[in-house]
């Protein structure tokens, strides 16, 4: 198991690094391969190299099990083996104690932080935690409206959940408590709400706290939650997942934000390398293909940056190593996708769908119209040759990969998109605002 573990890393570092596998390791990438650990997949990009989901659904046509899932949450789903995890948090009906005067006095609901482990074949429950129950100390984003935004993190050994201000909570696979780690509150301008989900890279999992208090960004070991390291940060609110990756051997911690972007050495916490920084409110995560890391975000301003990671070292800002920027059509809320070397993302959250050619920034199309989903705010999903885009309203675009815009299919479900589908063998997890959908073509 312990191979399977640190496969999780290996996957991308041993691809991106072009090193020599052993069996062992072969064994384990595989292995890694066919699940979808962490909210944008085995290697942080969208993309499932082995998943083979459908092409068209509806509610009477390749659905394989729906389920009511109670409470609400945007958190994807994650997949390891026979179970599916999801995070949700669902209001007890009991009022909150007095809760800020920056709310106007009014009192919020409290809530039961849950985490559940659904099996994969039926859509029952295996097991479900409560990691706790209280009333959350500031609300939500009204469009969001949650309290479960990050997802949650699967490695074969555990199951992590992050609630943010609500805590971080280590499991084992058969649901026993581990550790847990209480990291305070967040202070959301406007309260805007949470949703940084945390990184795993072998045993070091990283949290980025950017928030209207004091900013950090720490590492903790996996296995006992104990705190590594800790940088202060002089940013605000980010909610963008941080980027892993090994860089000439030596994993990097790349953390966009409005002021900068900054890359940490994953075993000291020391600055590697940093450069002028995106928009404000930074929520797409960043994406790499192991030679550029991709970074962008899209309020109150256009700002994408492709990184050489070989050359980046020191202040970088109006250096080569930035390799191209460009200042229009970036994402607000959905992450990009990153196939095969073409890097897709949506307009604010509209949309409006650009396809660059990765290494260049050159643009296959700019801000071509998806009239099926007018709002997005899931983030773009890739396999067996297909984009997978869901919107807001409940339509799903399939896209064929590749240079040229060519619409696959259209499909529709009676609910509305915000967590980022997971892809795993034959399937295709959707979770809604009102239930999670287990689509699969029915043999």
């Amino acid at each position: 198991m312990k191979t399977i573990t640190v496969a999780i890393a290996l996957v991308t570092a041993l691809a991106h690094l072009g090193a020599q596998q052993s069996p062992a390791e072969k064994l384990a990438s595989i292995a890694v391969e066919r699940h979808w650990p962490q909210w944008r997949g085995p290697h942080g990009t969208g993309v499932s190299k082995t998943a083979t989901p459908p092409t068209e659904w509806s509610e009477t046509k390749n659905i394989r099990w729906k389920i009511e899932v109670p409470g609400r949450g945007s958190a994807t789903p994650v997949v390891w083996n026979d179970r599916l995890y999801l995070l949700t948090a669902i209001p007890t009906g009991a009022v909150g104690v007095a809760q800020h005067e920056a709310l106007g006095g009014r009192p919020l609901v409290a809530h039961r932080y849950v985490v559940l482990a659904i099996d994969r074949g039926t859509g029952k429950t295996v097991w479900e935690h409560t990691a706790r129950e209280e009333a959350p100390h500031e609300a939500s984003h009204p469009q969001n409206g949650t309290w479960a935004s990050p997802s949650a993190i699967v490695d074969g050994e555990h199951v992590i959940a992050s609630f943010e201000s609500r805590g971080i909570y280590a499991y084992d696979m058969s649901g026993k408590l581990v550790w847990q780690k209480d990291l305070g509150d967040k202070r959301m301008r406007s309260t805007f709400g949470e949703g940084s989900s945390p990184a795993l890279f072998g045993n070091t999992l990283v949290v980025v706290w950017d928030h209207q208090g004091q900013s950090f960004v720490t590492a903790l070991n996996k296995r006992t939650g104990e705190e590594l390291w800790r940088r202060p940060r002089t940013e605000i609110d980010t909610w963008a997942t941080p980027l892993v990756t090994p860089v000439n051997g030596k994993p990097q911690v790349i953390v966009p934000a409005m002021n900068k972007i900054t890359s940490y050495d994953l075993a000291t916490g020391d600055v590697v390398w940093e450069s002028a920084g995106l928009t404000m409110n930074v929520i797409p995560s960043p994406v790499t293909d192991g030679t550029f890391a991709y970074l962008m975000s899209g309020f109150r301003g256009n700002s994408a940056k492709a990184i050489k990671l070989a050359d980046a070292k020191g202040d970088i800002t109006g250096t080569p190593a930035i390799a191209w920027s460009m200042d229009r059509d970036t994402p607000y809320v959905p992450s990009p996708l990153l196939y095969d070397g073409i890097l897709y993302f949506l307009k604010t959250n509209n949309g409006l769908l650009t396809a660059l050619d990765a290494k260049s920034g050159t643009p296959h199309y700019q801000a071509a119209r998806l009239d099926a989903v007018p709002n997005v705010f899931a983030s773009p999903v890739g396999a067996a040759g297909r984009v997978y885009i869901p919107g807001r309203e409940g339509s799903t675009v399939v896209l064929k990969h590749g240079p040229k815009l060519e619409i696959l299919a259209v499909n529709e479900l009676n609910d509305g998109f915000d967590a980022s589908p997971a892809l795993v063998g034959g399937e295709i997890y959707l979770r809604g605002y009102k239930n999670l959908y287990c689509i699969s073509e029915k043999k």
